[in-house]
This record gives structure tokens, sequence and C-alpha cells, in this order.
């Protein structure tokens, strides 16, 4: 790939727009965009700034034009177009879900993990500086034998009987709403940071009554997970879209022997860290943060970065991988298989109201996050 990267968007909606600042803001080309109609895809090309509008998304993935294709579509969607730009040759940055079931997210990973490209998942929170933060300090071993890993992810928008969304409806966004929509990014972030591995978990879900117009068949609202790891400790996360006042909180705690640690994505710009003799603060950016975090630390400390700042290195990462530098923890579509497979064992486990053991021959390879559970 010569010169600029060169990237097309497919899907201009919320999640379209972030995309296309990150990849102008990474140093990247936006080449095209590409709507559900020819009227929208016009709109978008003039509204993200694109050099062209796309008649199709199919048109745009294996336009010779761009190189870095970025599926932002409704989940089903994903893995059709997401085959379609892997067979072109394209790099490939893919909305989560990979796949509204396990066999298209496993189709997914295996072919981009023979094809000489980089594909790759938005799980922006890691790149919060705090989160690498956070990620050093446990491999530093700050924190002892790991206890306890647990949290939230709690939003509202869904909070009203009348709140209405492609998501509540499985044949387009897939069998599980909350907790594939957000509860994926919780255990990701929590896994990239501690190095554990989700093994067995037991789920309830929760739906709130939407009445009789409510479009296709209902997805969750909320969810509530007990899980254990492969390093032995225990954890539980609530997974919620319909918390009234809780816009877009992910919160978690790693209880260690000897020190804990808490994140909050609201309040990302600082780490509380806490012993029995004291608690402290770390802000973004100060002396004490470990070295994982120095690369995403890209203003001085006191000047705020937020989650545009995630994307945008997010985005900066896959183009150094597509150039032959793959930065550490750049979530692939393995990593996508891996937010598929406990999905699914959610979805058994509420189904059962029972313990699940979470697969692991689905993951045939080292993902980003460390090696597959064994």
């Amino acid at each position: 790939m010569a010169g600029r990267p060169r990237s097309g968007i497919v899907g201009a909606g919320f999640i379209g727009e972030v995309h296309a600042r990150a990849v102008r803001a990474a140093g990247g080309v936006l080449a095209a965009v590409a709507g559900p109609s020819a009227e929208s895809s016009a709109a978008a090309a003039t509204r993200l700034l694109a050099e062209r509008a796309a008649p199709s998304g199919e048109e745009l993935v294996e336009a010779d034009d761009v190189d870095v294709v970025h599926i932002c579509t409704p989940n089903h969607l994903h893995a059709p177009l997401a085959e379609r730009a892997l067979a072109a040759g394209k790099h490939v940055i893919c909305e989560k879900p990979l796949s509204t079931d396990v066999a298209g997210a496993q189709r997914l990973a295996d072919l981009a993990g023979a094809a000489p490209v980089v594909a790759a998942v938005p799980f922006v929170y890691r790149f919060y500086p705090t989160v690498r933060d956070a990620r050093g300090r446990v491999r530093r071993g700050d924190l002892g034998s790991m206890r306890l890993i647990h949290g939230s992810y709690l939003q509202d928008w869904l909070s009203r009987t009348e709140d209405r969304n492609w998501r509540t409806d499985a044949a387009l966004g897939g069998g599980s709403r909350a907790f594939g929509d957000i509860g994926v990014h919780w255990c990701d972030v929590v896994e990239f940071a501690t190095g554990h591995r989700i093994t067995r978990l037991v789920a309830r879900l929760m739906s709130v009554p939407r009445g009789a117009d409510r479009s296709g068949p209902g997805t969750e609202d909320a969810a509530t997970v007990l899980f254990e790891t492969d390093q032995g400790a225990l954890g539980c996360v609530i997974v919620s879209q319909v918390s009234p006042g809780r816009k877009n909180r992910l919160w978690f705690s790693l209880d260690g022997a000897r020190a804990s640690l808490q994140f909050d994505q609201e309040l990302p710009d600082s780490l509380w860290v806490g012993g029995r003799e004291h608690n402290i603060l770390v802000q973004r950016g100060a002396e004490s943060s470990t070295d994982d975090a120095a690369r995403y630390n890209i203003v001085p400390v006191g000047h705020p970065q937020g989650y545009v700042d995630c994307f945008t290195a997010f985005v900066a990462d896959v183009y150094a991988a597509t150039a032959g530098e793959p930065p550490d923890g750049l979530p692939t579509f393995d990593d996508g298989l891996r937010a598929a497979v406990i999905t699914d064992a959610v979805l058994a486990s509420a189904a059962s109201s029972g313990w699940v053991t979470v697969p692991r021959t689905h993951i045939n390879r080292e993902t980003s996050t460390g090696p597959a559970p064994r």
C-alpha cells in the first residue's frame, strides 16, 4: 500500500461518522462512503468529507481506490460484507459482532487468519491510556494474585417502553442485544487488562415489555453474569441498556492480593489504585504511569482524552499493522470470534438456567489479548 492509507466506510450512521473522523485524524484518506441508498450515500459523502459516494456497499468493498474497508452497518450485514472484502484482498475493520452467530464469526476469523491482510474489530476501550496503565500494573505484578474481577456496563437509551431501534430485532441485531452490543466490550477490556480468560459462567437475562408493536423477535435489555477464569479468579458483571441516567458507564474493578484497580469510562483520565495503606488517583500521563500507556498519551497530563481519541489510536494502529508494524494489543477478528463465543455461552446459560463452559476449541490461533485458554 503506497502513500496514505485509503479507507472506505460502509454505513454512515453514528459509528460511521466516528470512523470517518478517526480515519482523517490517523492520517488516512476517506476515499468513499456507502449508505443504504444512492441518496444517503451522496449525503454522507458530503457530510463526512469523502472523496466520493459509492453506489453500494458491495461496490465499495471491492473498489480499487479503497485499501481499508470499514464495516459500520447493522449487524446482519457484517459477515457477508467482511467476507467479500477479505476475498478482494482488502484490510478490514468490522464493527462487532462479526456475525450474528458463532459459525459465521468462526468462518471470518479463519478467512482472516489465512489472508495476508489486517482484520480488526474496534474494541476501542483498550486504547484508553489508563486501561493500558492498568494492564501494565497487572503485568508488573503490582496487584499480586487476582482474586475478583467485577463491574458493569450501563446505558439508558432504551429505558423507556416506547424506545425503538433496529438492534431490538433479533433478525437484524442477532440473538443477544445488551450483552452482545456492550457486554462483550466489558469482557474484552477486562480480559485484555488482566490476561485472564472467562472459562465458566452462569447468566440471567431481562427484557422490558415494549408493547405489541415491537418489530421482530425481541432481545434482552439487561444481563447479569457470574463467571470463573482460567487463573482462578471469580467475577461478575451487570450489563444494561435500561438504567436511567447511565449514559455509557463501563466500570471495572480488578481486586488482587496486594492492590486493586478501578477504571470508569465516563471518567477515563484517572485510574484508581487501592491498597491497605492508602488509595490514590493516578492521572493519565502521570510520571508513575507504566510504559504500556506511553504510546497512547498524545497530549500532556491535564489535557483530557476521550472516546474519539481511542478510536483514532485504534485506526492508527490498524494503519501501522498494514505497514508491517503491528502494535501490541491490536484487537483482531480472533477477538471478535472470542466475543461471539462468550455471547453464545451467555445465551446458552440463560436458556438452561445453569453453568456453561465457555468453549475453547473455537479459538485456534493466539489472539492479540494473549494465548487462547487451554
